[in-house]
């Protein structure tokens, strides 16, 4: 379902906008949010709902791993978009499930026109590091086309 007011769309969000995503702005066109779902010095698997107001997206980015390692979205509300590099864009609805092998290089955000929210799931793995790569242009994030049915 397609969001395009905060306050909807936050009584659809059941894990909670959290605080803006200052710390890692810089990587993102548009503004985030995040909210820390587990402590990494208590629990091995780091998970985060991320927010995206609508037209928001990260960089392209690289998860790397020498061994195991990853991301894993769970699309939890709104529209959302995915795309790795040299692929065709996915739209993200509520339920749907992204696993990103290590090495791939790709982004995810927000429809155009929607809030969206994904818990973030970084994978437990060997030398785990992420590369931040350059910004998605605009004539990239807009071939995605949002089919409504």
């Amino acid at each position: 379902m397609k969001y395009e007011e905060r306050a909807a769309f936050e009584q659809a969000d059941a894990f909670g906008i959290g605080a803006p995503n200052d710390a890692y702005a810089q990587y993102f066109v548009g503004d985030s949010f995040l909210n820390p779902l587990t402590d990494p010095k208590e629990c091995p698997v780091f998970m985060a709902n991320v927010t995206f107001e609508p037209g928001c997206r990260n960089n392209w980015h690289i998860h790397h791993a020498d061994k195991g390692g990853g991301q894993i979205l769970v699309c939890t509300a709104g529209e959302g978009v995915y795309q790795e590099w040299g692929k065709e864009p996915q739209i993200l609805h509520p339920g749907d499930v992204v696993y990103i092998k290590p090495g791939v290089k790709h982004y995810h955000g927000a429809a155009a026109d929607s809030w969206f929210s994904h818990i973030a799931v970084e994978c437990p793995g060997e030398n785990c590091s992420n590369e931040w790569c350059e910004p998605v242009t605009d004539e990239q994030y807009n071939s995605a086309k949002i089919e409504r049915f």
